[in-house]
């Protein structure tokens, strides 16, 4: 007898893709959305209360200001060397991309257990309210905002997870007496599983929309309370000294402006949010080892004998041919007539100047009154300071870095000694004393150019403030140092721009440039780093002839 062969068993047909049905990526994605909209809900509702206890006490700018005051001194420096002046931008786009990624995290996590998500929301809820309490002159008032965002981040993320949760689950099925198969057809719980999708949609949508109206509405009103108006109405007084007028000569063709706007001048400092002075309320008090502690209000400020002069600014943390440098016009008093009237103890040997956000500078006192224009500026350009800039008052110093010198939003002056007192950045790694080192830099061609074989104009800038510059050289790949042609130079305060020509042959070159203050030193070729008092080398630049 032959065996009998079994029955093939029919092929499970495959299953079909069911339109509405959850899958994997949808159980974390939506989670993952909670949580962002709960924190962007939590940081819209911050910045509304912070429009009544002060734009600082924003979680967001509360916690970035501490990153700056905190972060090493070479990660800051990196930060300033990659994004220059727009580094506050980017510290800001970081932490809120941080801060996206840990609450997708927590909301994820909310799906399993809600330990994890209120031991998160509570933990940025107390970093949020501790940074805020840090900054300067803050009250315990400052915390509001952070607590407020702690609960509005638990409420909302409670809501959209419970949403999620119904989108992702349809209800239970109901008990049907047996029937025989039918073809497959779309499950008939898919209205109400798509009606959860919806409201979890709709749920998302009103947390976008509410955190879009409380984060801008509440930064428009902080604006509405700023200082503009107040700015706009000040009239300068015209000065009894005018700067000396600025010799045709004094422009080299293919160099940057020699006057740099108030929009185009460079902003280095650690204010995220611009101190905001009412010029009716400012004082600026200047106190310590003196014989005579002074006050004075804006309107005393105002009637005192001003003078004008073009002064060039430069930051320490410029790297070698970089732009953190400026050539404005400023009007102000002169320091050092602020200095004599107080009449500074023999041993005071430091000028410690305070911004409104607490920042601190400290410049040597004898530089201050050696004769050179110091000024506490109240305009720029022929306009009141910017409010990025100071306003409505600020230290110029000719011939230091602005990190010892350069204190924007004053409201004090303390003189001390450096023994006694680091100022700000000191501490952070700096030299205590910040003179501006002798340096130059190629503004034509730009580095990487290419150019056609014939003459060609290499120009630029050089500067050693309050000394002068009396030399630059340009060097053509290897070959001889040539002496380039100098403008017409304003003040020894001032930079100056050069041009020389160069017959320009087929290939690739490397221009080098270098200068010589008044006292015959030639900045070096050795490049440094900006820290701890700022770089040196020669600048380079490389094109191709073609």
């Amino acid at each position: 007898m032959g065996r009998v062969k079994p029955s093939p068993t029919p092929a499970t047909p495959p299953r079909a893709a069911v339109p509405g049905r959850a899958d994997p990526g949808d159980a974390l994605l939506r989670p993952a959305l909670a949580g962002l909209a709960a924190a962007a809900v939590a940081l819209g509702a911050a910045e509304l209360v912070a429009v009544l206890t002060g734009p600082m006490s924003s979680p967001l700018l509360a916690v970035a200001a501490l990153v700056v005051d905190t972060v090493p001194a070479p990660v800051k420096d990196f930060g300033i060397a990659v994004f220059g002046t727009h580094d506050k931008t980017a510290l800001i786009t970081g932490t809120l991309l941080l801060l996206a990624a840990c609450a997708a995290a927590l909301g994820t996590a909310a799906v399993r257990s809600w330990l994890l998500p209120l031991f998160g929301i509570t933990f940025f809820t107390a970093i949020g309210a501790a940074a805020a309490l840090t900054r300067h002159a803050a009250g315990l008032t400052a915390a509001i905002p952070s607590l407020v965002a702690g609960v509005v981040a638990a409420v909302t993320l409670r809501l959209l997870t419970n949403l999620a949760a119904e989108a992702a689950t349809p209800p239970p099925a109901t008990a049907r007496p047996p029937h025989p198969p039918q073809p497959l057809t779309p499950p008939q719980d898919l209205p109400a599983l798509a009606g959860g999708r919806r409201r979890f949609l709709i749920g998302i949508g009103v947390a976008a929309a509410a955190s879009l109206v409380t984060g801008v509405g509440g930064r428009l009103l902080s604006a509405r309370r700023a200082v503009t108006a107040a700015r706009a109405a000040v009239v300068l007084p015209p000065p009894v000294e005018p700067a000396p007028a600025v010799p045709p000569g004094a422009q080299a063709e293919g160099a940057t402006s020699w006057v740099t706007s108030n929009a185009d001048f460079y902003r280095i400092d650690t204010a995220l949010y611009p101190p905001q002075l009412d010029p009716s309320t400012w004082r600026l008090r200047i106190h310590g080892m003196v014989r005579n502690p002074l006050t004075l209000t804006w309107e005393q400020l105002l009637r005192r004998p001003m003078i004008a002069r073009y002064v060039t600014l430069a930051c320490v943390s410029n790297e070698v041919g970089g732009d953190l440098i400026g050539n404005a016009l400023w009007l102000g008093v002169p320091v050092g007539e602020l200095l004599d009237e107080v009449q500074p103890l023999p041993e005071a040997d430091q000028v410690v100047s305070r911004s409104a956000d607490g920042w601190t500078c400290g410049s040597p006192t004898a530089v201050l009154r050696d004769g050179r224009d110091a000024l506490l500026a109240v305009g720029m350009n022929g306009r009141p300071l910017p409010i990025d800039h100071g306003f409505p008052a600020r230290m110029v110093v000719p011939g230091l870095y602005g990190y010892v010198s350069a204190c924007k939003w004053i409201t004090e002056i303390e003189l001390t000694r450096f023994a006694d007192f680091d100022a700000y950045w000191v501490p952070r790694g700096w030299s205590a004393q910040g003179p501006i080192k002798t340096q130059s830099r190629i503004d034509t061609p730009r580095d990487g150019a290419t150019r056609k074989p014939g003459a060609l104009t290499v120009a630029g800038v050089a500067w050693a403030q309050h000394r002068g510059i009396t030399k630059v050289e340009v060097q053509v790949d290897a070959g001889p140092w040539t002496e380039a042609t100098l403008a017409q130079a304003v003040s020894a305060d001032t930079w100056v721009q050069w041009s020389s020509r160069w017959e320009a042959t087929p290939g690739a070159h490397t221009i080098r440039v270098r200068a010589t203050d008044t006292d015959g030193q030639t900045q070096p070729g050795q490049q440094t780093p900006v820290a701890p008092n700022g770089a040196t080398g020669w600048h380079s630049v490389r094109l191709t002839i073609e």
